[in-house]
């Protein structure tokens, strides 16, 4: 909470306003089945994919307010709507990413602010090497994306840049999916 108080403090202090907040950090420390989920992991995963977004948006949310608005982005995940095997307690605080974006949504547009969502599917990321490391969860994976391949990072950029643009300024609440097909 202090390093969250402290970069709004800066953002402040330096710019005087803000207008963009994306949301995009995330853990997932435990990868097995749920009944097996220990209280460590459970905390981590809850407190970077729920807290987090919740006050950073919170803290962006007020900056935004008092300057005419702004757009705020999360970053979920198709687990949110599918969940992973073997990624329960991920899943279930993407879900919940998910619900927080409609909140936010609904409750601060009238004060000019949207927020919206972003679902990546499987993307090369460091975050999701476990998925990458294992040839057998890999090639399932792959197999359920249409496109018959997983995301680059860069591939995801240009969803997040409309839902931050003039272009999506009637866009609230919305979540959008990126992940090749694999949901259909």
């Amino acid at each position: 909470m202090e390093d969250i108080s402290a970069l709004f403090e800066h953002i402040h202090s330096n710019y005087g306003r803000l207008d963009i907040c994306v949301n995009n950090a995330a853990a997932n420390p435990y990868f097995g089945h749920i009944l097996d989920t220990d209280l460590g992991a459970f905390n981590k995963t809850v407190e970077v994919n729920i807290r987090g977004y919740f006050f950073m948006s919170v803290e962006a949310g007020k900056l935004m307010r008092d300057h005419g608005g702004g757009a705020i982005v999360n970053t979920a995940s198709i687990n949110a709507l599918q969940p992973g095997p073997m990624q329960g307690i991920y899943s279930i605080t993407k879900a919940a990413v998910v619900n927080m974006t409609k909140v936010f949504a609904k409750e601060c547009a009238p004060l000019g602010i949207r927020c919206n969502a972003i679902l990546p599917g499987l993307t090369k990321t460091r975050f999701a090497g476990a998925l990458f490391a294992s040839e057998e969860i890999y090639q399932h994976a792959i197999e359920r994306i249409p496109m018959g391949r997983h995301a680059e990072p860069a591939e995801l950029a240009g969803t997040v840049l409309y839902l931050v643009s003039d272009a999506s300024s009637y866009t609230n609440g919305e979540c959008i999916v990126v992940d090749g097909g694999m949901t259909i």
